[in-house]
């Protein structure tokens, strides 16, 4: 008799399908944290970049840009312009 121990044990086909086949499962269990990334985007506002009077851009946030009352809407060349102290 053989002793299992001094054997090799020799991996056949029937003993590889098991483990393929769990790990084809693994990207169905998900392991994502959905909560976190959920709380880091709450924090993290869009922001868009504005003109200044003085030419110089800012960055302002967008729920202040909705919450703004709009004095004129449709601006032309000229009068733009003149708010940025230009002269034609």
């Amino acid at each position: 008799m053989k002793n299992k121990s001094s054997e090799e044990r020799k991996i056949s086909r029937r003993g590889i399908l098991p483990i393929l086949g769990g790990s084809l499962l693994l990207p169905f269990l998900g392991f994502s944290n959905t909560a976190i990334e959920d709380v880091s985007n709450s924090d993290e506002e869009d922001y868009q970049t504005l003109l200044k009077p003085d030419g110089t851009t800012v960055k302002v946030k967008i729920s202040a840009i909705k919450k703004a009352k709009i004095v004129e809407k449709n601006v032309s060349n000229k009068s733009f312009l003149n708010w940025l102290g230009k002269k034609l």
